[in-house]
């Protein structure tokens, strides 16, 4: 890798329950969508409650990082549904990398102090 890329792993969203309770956030278990960079893809027609996304998109970049195989980042995959009554589950999948330029992603010129 040179000196002005950086890796980020695409990722998978899915819903999962573990139990017979009824769903409250509208999902379907199955339900998914993905992670490429920065962009968030929905398979065509499949809807996506804003308060799960809203639960969800602050771990995603960090998710997206590699970390250290102790971190819990690593190890844990599923996310609670923020309704406390609904059974639903987000499990994060870390699928396959993708390398980035700096120049790609900032208009800030790589070696710049913030």
């Amino acid at each position: 890798m040179q000196a002005d890329e950086f890796e980020l792993y695409d990722l998978r969203v899915e819903v999962v329950v573990h139990d017979d309770r009824k769903i409250q956030c509208n999902a379907k278990v199955g339900d998914y969508f993905e992670v490429q960079g920065e962009l968030l893809r929905f398979p065509a027609g499949q809807g996506f409650s804003m308060y799960s996304l809203a639960a969800l998109l602050p771990l995603l970049p960090a998710k997206q990082r590699v970390t250290q195989a102790a971190d819990w980042m690593s190890t844990d995959a599923e996310v609670a549904c923020p309704d406390p009554h609904c059974p639903t589950r987000f499990r994060i999948t870390r699928l396959g990398k993708r390398t980035f330029k700096h120049a790609q992603t900032t208009a800030v010129p790589l070696g710049d102090a913030a």
